[in-house]
């Protein structure tokens, strides 16, 4: 067997797993099961649409589904977000979703890989001088977290506080652990977290926003590291990463093997403006 092979075995394992464990999975109290999908709703926030597969649903029938998930939503005047992966069937299921209204935004890849391998020996990860990794759990430190993210990506990040409070205090079962990489003058330079979900063999890694002075010099890979061995040392097996384009080439550097690839599809009511007169 070739390496190419090998690299490809591996990662259908890891689809294989991350299929099985992962894709159904509901995020808050207030989910539900409709037919072959899970329905979340985040009442500041929206809906989400998770599933391990549709149940053979096609044609008509598949479309009036899509449709109903978006109705369902939109008499709450809610946005909702249907989470797509590239292997999912039927094959044309972006274009009925485009066909009820859902954008396509960002594609992301599924990056999977051994906690082990990925937290590597203590000391394989050096941060640059003059920055400490330190776990928070207070309201301020995520306030200085959504700061920093609303800095990097030039966007409305007023939810991520609130949302760390949530995950850290595991209200859907799931722990989270937040951490932060700070400059000796006490600037967050950097912030990940990673949750720990029940039930499974895996850890998700989110985050890891790094201002753009302190990019280039292993902040990012110190603090996957970091994530990583907390997930060694709870017991998990895998650490996985819904990758944007700019940090799956770092990770998959790292040993993370690119397994499926996501798309956000949403929905979002009309506003006033949309409406007719």
């Amino acid at each position: 067997m070739t390496t190419h092979d090998t690299e490809r075995a591996r990662a259908a394992a890891y689809r294989a797993a991350y299929d099985e464990q992962m894709r159904e999975r509901g995020c808050t109290p207030d989910t539900e099961r409709v037919g072959p999908v899970l329905r979340t709703t985040f009442p500041a926030r929206g809906g989400l649409i998770l599933y391990r597969d549709l149940g053979g649903l096609d044609g008509a029938e598949l479309d009036a589904f899509i449709a109903a998930q978006r109705d369902h939503f939109a008499a709450r005047g809610l946005p909702v977000e249907w989470k797509y992966h590239g292997h999912d069937l039927p094959a044309d299921l972006p274009d009925r979703l485009a066909a009820a209204g859902f954008v396509p935004d960002e594609q992301e890849t599924v990056v999977i890989g051994e906690t082990a391998e990925i937290a590597g020996p203590p000391g394989a990860a050096p941060l640059p001088e003059g920055v400490r990794l330190r776990e928070v759990t207070e309201r301020a430190d995520f306030e200085r977290i959504g700061e920093l993210a609303a800095t990097v990506w030039a966007d409305d990040r007023s939810w991520l506080a609130p949302a760390l409070e949530e995950w850290t205090a595991g209200r859907d079962g799931d722990a989270c652990t937040v951490t932060v990489a700070e400059s000796l003058a006490g600037e967050v330079v950097s912030a990940a977290w990673v949750r720990f979900h029940r039930g499974t063999a895996f850890a998700s890694l989110w985050g890891g926003s790094t201002l753009p002075n302190w990019r280039g010099k292993g902040v990012y890979r110190a603090l996957v590291a970091h994530r990583a061995a907390l997930a060694v040392a709870r017991g998990f097996r895998y650490v996985q990463v819904d990758a944007l384009e700019t940090s799956r080439p770092i990770l998959n550097r790292l040993g993370l093997v690119s397994a499926a690839t996501t798309v956000p599809y949403t929905w979002q009511p009309p506003t006033e403006a949309d409406k007719p007169v």
